[in-house]
């Protein structure tokens, strides 16, 4: 077979095949040499790069016929493992290459510490990848998996490895077919499937997973669907799934619309409920940011996703987002506004999006609030006492300008007039509103005819240009006032606009930086508005949760607000009293403070239950440990006892002899391990006790020496009798350099004494046990000292994982330290930091019992 291997063929990237399983056992590796032996046939370079039968006599059939590349066996821990030759199937650069098993995690020393990086350089090098994983082991899934399965899975892959591929294809079986497999020894090994089926295959288990990788497919797949739709200028909605978007505007009607719409996203498996507020692009406040929160808070809460976008034609906007999601149906309200309003002002959004929506399905849905609006508002709402200025200067401006232009009459011509009179109206607009430039503009209109239109002194008008100037005059006077008034209208919404956000800002980056939220939530309240006092009561009880007062507050009547925060606390301010746009922000307040609570408990649960979660852990890796390190010792003490209480069998004096001392050793080693775990127990429950007392290192160091289940261990103390006496509970000291020294033992080199040397610091004495083995590498440095970690680099097959973690406890309990270093040349040094005693310390320690 000839093939071009001319450097510009090369550069493609590699395809990747993925077979996703949805369980071990479901037939992945036999669909994939299927696949091979397909494209085998039909003259494709197909090899096997590393696979995975599990002694699956079907399976192994199937791997004849095709090229194998040799495995690597690498030495790991005094045991060798079958790994992939990532080498050999580059210098091979075969078309197609089949790895198994993409999650697994390579032994120590080559190039990559996972498999799917591996697949990463062949699909580099151009050569195609045909491998497996089971859902399992996507990132995503890994917690969800461990919460159905109680499993953890240590092996995991990240989504985009997965999610690249150039195919994937789900390989299913229904979870009553698995188990039957798995019962007729086509999965596990017989001596397996009892435990399997009965934990990780149970029917339920199995239902789960499988839910899960057609979920995780089907989103892959749509994913697919729209770059497809994309590429191809596809704007029309294609219905594969029921998508309802449904439009909040923070309207009082908003939890009516937003509860129908998840009834009828519920209506079909799989439906999706977006929510989407369109918000204007002037960035001028419009809804009220509490209850577009709260209403968030809803949609969420009945899995909805929550969207913003930004447009200035509401329907437009709403279309394209609906058809960006594609949506198959749009909820909105019905209009507050009432007949009039919408006799005046036209057809409103919501029939505009129905004449935009083509093949999108539009729910209008009614609500108590439907057409109690008002009637549209043609002006600013000012205080009463502006308002009368506005009306009081459009009647008397126009007179003023009258008086003062009447004796100039004959000098200046009637087109200065009327810019004069179309100034005055535009003050008036600016003083007062459009009404009162109404009233301005018509009182000009008529005191212009009457004294600067011939004939003077009447209301008849000679020249039919007059007509059309008066005319012209009144029109641009209203349009210009009008938008005058919308300009100052426009100019007041943004500023109020802008204090706004800059108040919400500063709260919002006051609550991040602070630790104690609520408090500072309701200081910067009490600030923000201006208020003697803010308080958060309990609604139950009526008791105040947390409070603010100013140090100057008035005394007297005061106005007494109440805010709604939650379903239990009530917030409420006293002081003066809150115009309407106050209250809008305030709302918002509210929704930061209940959001605050609300993260507050679950803090104070997420602490209640950490300690639960510790335990937990340590409760199952104890139940995993037990099975092998104690009763190892423990069958050994009782097969010697057993043995030599045995009439049927005569032990010579000797034979009695190592009887016993096996027996001996092995309660030494019983005892040790549960020394360990009570010890560990304490520790954690903070129930352990110290007798503080001054100590010498030598002493110490001989008791720990005469403690080792090596009684020849080749310790070497040095500077220990010149270094000054620690302030130590003895028992618990010797019992951490016993450990420490024990695992130094352990992974020394051959034939090299451990070093245990000291120095005085200060007021600290640094204690050091130093060996020359392979060393700790620095990623691990803090996980040896977790209980249950044994990464023993010589020895992995005795002892709980517990004695560094119990050492680095009881030195912290004792007011030391425990950490790791490297030894100068190799190995590893583990530092022992402890008070020195000082000159008074018996003293002390008796005066303080």
């Amino acid at each position: 077979m000839s093939r071009d291997l001319t450097p510009g063929s090369l550069k493609r990237r590699g395809q990747l095949r993925v077979y996703l399983g949805s369980a071990p056992g479901v037939g992945k590796t036999y669909r994939m040499l299927d696949e091979a032996h397909r494209r085998h046939d039909r003259g494709t370079d197909v090899v096997v790069g590393f696979i995975e039968c599990h002694g699956r006599r079907h399976t192994e059939n199937l791997l004849q016929g095709l090229e194998l590349i040799p495995r690597l066996t690498r030495h790991y821990r005094d045991t060798d493992f079958p790994e992939m030759d990532l080498d050999a199937i580059l210098a091979r650069r075969p078309q197609v290459v089949l790895v198994d098993e993409l999650a697994h995690t390579n032994i120590p020393g080559g190039r990559h510490g996972k498999r799917w990086q591996d697949v990463e350089e062949l699909l580099d090098a151009g050569i195609d990848v045909i491998t497996t994983v089971n859902i399992q082991h996507l990132e995503s899934l890994n917690d969800v998996v461990q919460k159905i399965t109680g499993i953890p899975q240590r092996e995991t892959v990240p989504d985009d490895v997965v999610r690249q591929a150039n195919q994937i294809e789900l390989v299913d079986m229904a979870p009553q077919a698995l188990r039957r497999r798995m019962a007729h020894g086509n999965v596990y090994k017989a001596e397996k499937v009892d435990a399997a089926l009965s934990n990780y295959f149970r029917v339920g288990n199995l239902t789960a997973l499988r839910e899960l990788a057609l979920l995780w497919v089907a989103g892959r797949v749509d994913e697919g669907l729209r770059d497809y739709r994309a590429t191809h200028n596809i704007d029309r909605v294609w219905e594969t799934r029921e998508r309802v978007v449904v439009a909040i505007t923070g309207g009082p009607e908003g939890e009516t619309i937003i509860r129908r719409a998840a009834r009828i996203a519920d209506r079909t498996a799989g439906g999706e409920l977006l929510a989407v507020h369109v918000t204007k692009s002037d960035g001028l406040a419009g809804a009220s940011p509490g209850a577009l929160a709260q209403q968030r808070q809803l949609v969420e809460s009945l899995g909805g996703t929550y969207h913003v976008v930004v447009g200035d034609d509401i329907p437009t906007a709403l279309m394209a987002f609906a058809r960006a999601h594609d949506a198959t149906q749009l909820v909105l309200g019905t209009s507050r506004r009432g007949r009039i309003n919408r006799f005046l002002t036209g057809p409103g959004n919501g029939q505009t999006t129905i004449d935009l929506s083509e093949d999108i399905d539009v729910h209008m849905v009614t609500h108590e609030f439907t057409g109690r609006g008002r009637l549209p508002s043609l002006g600013r709402r000012h205080s009463k006492r502006r308002t009368i200025a506005g009306y009081l200067s459009g009647l008397v401006l126009p007179v003023l300008l009258t008086a003062c232009l009447s004796p100039f009459r004959h000098a200046i011509n009637l087109t200065t007039d009327a810019l004069i009179f179309q100034l005055g109206v535009v003050a008036v607009a600016l003083l007062g509103g459009a009404f009162s430039a109404l009233v301005a503009s018509l009182i000009a209109s008529l005191l212009l005819n009457y004294y600067f239109i011939p004939p003077i002194h009447t209301f008849t008008i000679a020249e039919p240009n007059n007509i059309v100037a008066l005319l012209v005059f009144a029109t641009v006077a209203l349009t210009v006032s009008s938008v005058v008034d919308r300009a100052a209208q426009l100019a007041a919404r943004g500023a109020r606009a802008t204090a706004e956000a800059e108040t919400l800002s500063t709260l919002a980056g006051s609550v991040l930086r602070g630790a104690d939220a609520v408090p500072a939530l309701l200081d910067k309240t009490r600030t923000a508005f201006g208020m003697d006092s803010v308080a958060l009561l309990d609604r139950t009880t009526g008791e105040a949760i947390a409070r603010s007062d100013s140090d100057d507050a008035a005394t007297g009547d005061r106005e007494v607000s109440e805010v709604p925060v939650n379903g239990n606390a009530l917030m409420v301010l006293a002081g003066r009293r809150l115009p309407a746009s106050d209250q809008r922000v305030l709302t918002a307040f509210a929704a930061h403070v209940a959001a605050a609570l609300e993260r507050d408990r679950l803090a104070t649960v997420a602490a209640e239950i950490e300690p639960i979660k510790a335990a937990d852990k340590m409760r199952t890796a104890l139940l995993a440990a037990v099975s092998h390190d104690l009763r190892t010792p423990l069958a050994a003490a009782l097969a010697s006892i057993g043995s030599l209480r045995s009439p049927d069998v005569e032990f010579s004096p000797e034979d009695q002899a190592e009887l016993l001392d096996l027996a001996d050793e092995s309660l030494v080693k019983l005892t040790r391990l549960v020394d360990n775990l009570l010890d560990m127990s304490r520790l954690q429950a903070g129930a352990l006790t110290l007798h503080l007392a001054p100590t010498e290192l030598t002493d110490v160091l001989m008791g720990a020496m005469d403690s080792l289940s090596r009684p020849d261990a080749a310790v070497q103390p040095l500077d220990l009798d010149t270094a000054p006496a620690v302030l130590v509970d003895p028992p618990l000291l010797e019992r951490v350099l016993a450990n420490v020294i024990t695992n130094a033992l352990r992974h020394n080199a051959p034939g090299a004494p451990v070093l245990v040397t000291a120095s005085h610091h200060q007021d600290r004495v640094e204690v050091r046990v130093i060996d020359h083995g392979p060393g700790i590498a620095a990623e691990d440095r803090e996980r040896v000292f977790l209980p249950f970690q044994r990464l023993g680099d010589n020895d992995n097959t005795t002892g709980l994982g517990l004695g560094l973690a119990l050492s680095r406890g009881l030195a912290e309990a004792m007011g030391g330290t425990l950490d790791v270093e490297d030894t100068p040349g190799g190995g590893t040094t583990m530092l022992l930091v402890l008070p020195a005693a000082p000159d008074d310390a018996e003293q002390l320690v008796a005066e303080e019992g």
